[in-house]
C-alpha cells in the first residue's frame, strides 16, 4: 500500500491550526485555578464557554451595550445555586474573562505554531470578542462577539458557518410547519446575525480581492470562490421567496378561522414572522446584489489591474531593441517579434457598391399607425358582466329575503347578511357598487332596464328581474357604516313598494 505524499498530507495545515487556535482561550481559562469561598474549584472553561453563548443571545435580540457588568449579573444568575461567592468574585470572574477573550492592549490574541506544510515558524492571529461602543458617561466599554468568535460557537454546534443560513432555513421550515411560532421567530433572528456575518465577509473578501490578485492563478481562484458564493445566495434566495409564501398562506389560513380573534398572541407572532423575515429577505437580497458586483466589477477591475501592472512593468528598450541588437535573427522572426508594437494599416477609399446601400426614404401614407391600447376582448368583456350580472341577482336575493324579515335599512341587512354565516359577501366590492349604484338610480322600476343605454345599469336586469312589477326606493341617512377594515359607506333606508304604492 502506497502512502499518500507529503504534500498532500499536510497541506492546509496554516488553516487546520487556525481551527485549533479558537480553542485556545477555553484551555486557557481552564488552567487558572480559581475557587469559591468554601474552596470548590470553579469550571472557568465552562464559564467561558457559556459567556460565549450569552454574547450570542444578546447578538439575537439586538442589544449592542452589553459591558462587564452585565457579564457579572449574567454569571450570578447562573452560578448562585453552583457556587458560594461575593459580589467582588462575580464581577473578577467577568472581568478574567472579557480579558482572556479580549486581551487588555486592544490587539488580537496571537497563536505561534509550526507550520509543517512551509516548514516555519508561523503565527496566527485571531479576535473572539470586540469593543462595540463606550459610555463615555458612565466610563463603560461594551462588547460584542468578532467572527473568530461566531465561528467557535458554531463549531460547537458541529456544522460549518458557511451553511448557518441553509440549516436555519430548513429549522424555520419545520417550526413553521409544527406551529411553533415562538421558536421560527426566535431562528429568524439567528438569520439575521447569519446575514451579517456574511456581509462582513463579502466586505472583507472585497478588499482581499483588490489587494491579493498578483497573477492569473489567484484570479481564478477567486473567481471560482465568488462563483461558489453566488450559487449558495441563490439557492437561500430561492428557498426565502418558498419561506415567504409558505408564511403568507400560514397568515390566510389562520385568518380564515379567525385566530386573529381567538388567539391573538398566536396571530400576532405570525404577523412578527412575516414583518422579520421579509427584513431578513431584504438584507439576504443586498447579499446577492454584492455578489453580482464582486463578480463583474471588482473581480473584473483586480484583472485589468494586473494588466496594467503587466504594461506598466514592461521595458520596451530591455525587452524589445536588446532583444533584436543582441541576438541575431531572422527577418521573418523580426517581423514576428515586432508585429504586435506595429499600428495597423489603415485603407480609405470607395465603393461604388454603396449606392446600393439601403436609402432613408419617406413618403406620405394614407394609414396611420394607430398608437391607441387595445381593446379587450369580446370573450373575456362578457364574461366579466355575466359575473357582475349573477352577483348583483345574489344580493338582490338577499336583500330581499331581508326585508320579509322587517328590515328597513342597509345596517339591518348587513347584520342579516352576518347572520346566515354570508360574511364574506361584505368583504367583496361588488357588494358596495351595487348599492352605489341602486341609490343613483333610485327609484328604480323592472320595466326601465330594457330601454337603459348604460352598460353598468344593463349588469342589474337579473338582480330587477326579482322585483317583478314592484318599485325599489333607496334613500340616503346621515349614519356612517364601517362595514369592514376596508368598505364603508353610508346607511340607507331601503324600501320597496307594490303596484298601487303600497308599502311592503
Amino acid at each position: 500500500m502506497e502512502l499518500t505524499s507529503l504534500a498532500e498530507i499536510t497541506s492546509g495545515y496554516r488553516e487546520r491550526s487556525r481551527r485549533l487556535a479558537l480553542f485556545d482561550p477555553l484551555y486557557e481559562l481552564d488552567r487558572k485555578k480559581m475557587k469559591d469561598l468554601i474552596d470548590r474549584p470553579i469550571d472557568m472553561k465552562g464559564l467561558g464557554l457559556l459567556t460565549l453563548l450569552f454574547f450570542f443571545e444578546q447578538k439575537i435580540i439586538r442589544n449592542p451595550k452589553v459591558g462587564t457588568k452585565d457579564l457579572a449579573n449574567f454569571i450570578k444568575q447562573l452560578t448562585k445555586n453552583t457556587y458560594k461567592l461575593d459580589e467582588k468574585a462575580y464581577a473578577e470572574i467577568a472581568f478574567i474573562i472579557i480579558q482572556t477573550f479580549r486581551p487588555t492592549t486592544g490587539k488580537k490574541r496571537a497563536y505561534p505554531f509550526y507550520n509543517w506544510e512551509t516548514k516555519k515558524n508561523d503565527q496566527l492571529e485571531y479576535a473572539i470578542l470586540k469593543a462595540n461602543a463606550f459610555d463615555s458617561k458612565t466610563n463603560t466599554q461594551y462588547y460584542t462577539l468578532d467572527e473568530d468568535g461566531l465561528e467557535l460557537i458554531f463549531a460547537t454546534k458541529e456544522f460549518y458557518s458557511e451553511f448557518q443560513l441553509s440549516i436555519n432555513q430548513l429549522m424555520l421550515r419545520k417550526q413553521l410547519e409544527k406551529g411553533e411560532f415562538k421558536g421560527a421567530l426566535r431562528q429568524i433572528n439567528e438569520m439575521h446575525i447569519d446575514v451579517e456575518s456574511l456581509n462582513e465577509r463579502l466586505k472583507k473578501l472585497r478588499h482581499e480581492i483588490q489587494r491579493s490578485i498578483v497573477s492569473e492563478e489567484t484570479f481564478e481562484r477567486y473567481k471560482q470562490l465568488l462563483e461558489d458564493i453566488y450559487a449558495r445566495l441563490e439557492r437561500e434566495n430561492e428557498e426565502f421567496l418558498e419561506l415567504r409564501q409558505f408564511v403568507n398562506e400560514t397568515k390566510e389560513r389562520l385568518f380564515e378561522k379567525d385566530y386573529h380573534q381567538k388567539e391573538k398572541k398566536t396571530y400576532g407572532y405570525v404577523l412578527e414572522i412575516t414583518v422579520q423575515l421579509e427584513e431578513v429577505h431584504y438584507e439576504h437580497s443586498r447579499l446577492l446584489e454584492q455578489s453580482i458586483e464582486l463578480k463583474n466589477h471588482t473581480l473584473k477591475a483586480a484583472q485589468e489591474s494586473l494588466y496594467y501592472t503587466g504594461i506598466d512593468a514592461f521595458n520596451f528598450d530591455q525587452d524589445i531593441n536588446a532583444k533584436l541588437i543582441s541576438t541575431p535573427l531572422p527577418l521573418e522572426a523580426m517581423k514576428g517579434l515586432l508585429h504586435p508594437f506595429l499600428r495597423i494599416h489603415h485603407v480609405e477609399s470607395w465603393s461604388p457598391l454603396t449606392i446600393f446601400a439601403e436609402q432613408n426614404i419617406r413618403e406620405d401614407r394614407e394609414n396611420h399607425a394607430d398608437y391607441s391600447f387595445m381593446d379587450v376582448d369580446d370573450d373575456e368583456q362578457n364574461d366579466y358582466q355575466e359575473r357582475i350580472r349573477n352577483n348583483y341577482a345574489f344580493i338582490m336575493k338577499i336583500t330581499l329575503e331581508a326585508l320579509e324579515n322587517k328590515c328597513s335599512q342597509l345596517k339591518e341587512i348587513i347584520d342579516y347578511v352576518r347572520n346566515e354565516d354570508k360574511e364574506t359577501l361584505l368583504h367583496q366590492r361588488f357588494f358596495y357598487d351595487f348599492w352605489i349604484l341602486l341609490h343613483q338610480r333610485s327609484p328604480i322600476v323592472s320595466g326601465v332596464i330594457e330601454q337603459a343605454e348604460d352598460e353598468q345599469f344593463n349588469s342589474l336586469d337579473l338582480a330587477l328581474a326579482l322585483l317583478g312589477n314592484r318599485t325599489l326606493k333607496i334613500q340616503e341617512r346621515k349614519e356612517r357604516l364601517n362595514v369592514t377594515e376596508r368598505f364603508a359607506i353610508q346607511n340607507m333606508d331601503v324600501i320597496v313598494m307594490g303596484d298601487e304604492a303600497d308599502e311592503l
